[in-house]
């Protein structure tokens, strides 16, 4: 005859007994029922109003319209994939003049990633678009850069100091220079702790390309603008939303899958693989040692 043994606890987390089971089960049927009955009252009044009504969805049946849609979606990767990479590139330069040895680089770094970090992304595009007549798409890139980039630039130098100190004293104990130290130590190192950060950064300009509508430039936001203000349709604002919002979710989703992808693809490279150690066996014994 076998004794079930009870589920022993942690120091962190006790194991619910029947009676606290049988109160989440009650909680979590109550939050779900709430939350059904939240969407219902959404999907009602949105039926009330007359949002799914075929003369609100008639636009997107047309090719000039999709056509419309699929040029301002494509315009906003475009911004995204130029705004990306240059706050990237950016973003890597400010770090390295922070954490520069030359006090003057270090300190004119500093300046401009406060300065930037703190200027509103739309009150930059708007200064180079109106001030200094850059056409839309550079405007936007621009300023989506400067932002980014500047917080990129902590992100980078935040990752490399929290890497072990060991680590550069070793490599500068084999004779390396700050400059490989930094490039083949401490970097491939600092990556996969800032990668989740570096992708909500970018997360945060793929959104921030629909301020392009602002400043003319015929983004996936501006598209659905014009047609969510056609009076021939009844201004079918609420299937416009509808229809770009899973879109922009999808996109940032689609970022978060990659980042996620990425570092399965680290933890397996052979290259950052921890060295497996052979069991230790006898071996021979030092004389006088029995």
């Amino acid at each position: 005859m076998t004794t079930r043994t009870a589920p022993s606890a942690t120091a962190l987390y006790d194991v619910p007994g029947p009676v606290t089971r049988r109160r989440h089960r009650l909680y979590g049927f109550v939050s779900t029922a709430l939350i059904l009955a939240l969407l219902g009252w959404i999907v009602y009044l949105l039926v009330d109003t007359g949002q799914f009504a075929g003369a609100k969805w008639t636009p997107f049946e047309y090719k000039g319209i999709q056509e419309l849609l699929l040029r301002g979606l494509g315009n906003t990767l475009k911004a995204f994939a130029l705004a990306a990479v240059f706050s990237l590139v950016l973003g890597a330069v400010l770090a390295v003049g922070r954490l520069s040895d030359h006090r003057a680089v270090r300190w004119l770094s500093t300046l401009l990633v406060e300065f930037f970090r703190a200027m509103p992304v739309l009150v930059m595009i708007f200064f180079i678009f109106v001030a200094l007549k850059v056409q839309p798409l550079p405007a936007l890139v621009t300023g989506l850069t400067l932002y980014n980039g500047s917080v990129l630039a902590e992100v980078f130098r935040t990752g490399i100091n929290s890497v072990e100190r060991g680590q550069h004293e070793a490599a500068y104990a084999l004779g390396m220079r700050k400059t490989q130290v930094t490039t083949f130590v401490l970097a491939p190192q600092a990556v996969r702790a800032m990668l989740p950060t570096i992708i909500s950064q970018l997360v945060v300009a793929l959104k921030d390309t629909s301020l392009g509508y602002l400043i003319t430039y015929e983004e996936f936001l501006h598209a659905g603008k014009l047609i969510a203000s056609n009076l021939d349709y009844g201004l079918p604002f609420i299937p416009v939303v509808m229809v770009i919002s899973p879109i922009y979710i999808g996109m940032c989703m689609l970022l978060s899958w990659f980042a996620t992808w990425v570092a399965k693809q680290e933890r397996r490279n052979p290259k950052t693989k921890a060295v497996e150690v052979a069991p230790a066996e006898p071996g021979t014994l030092l004389p006088g040692v029995q």
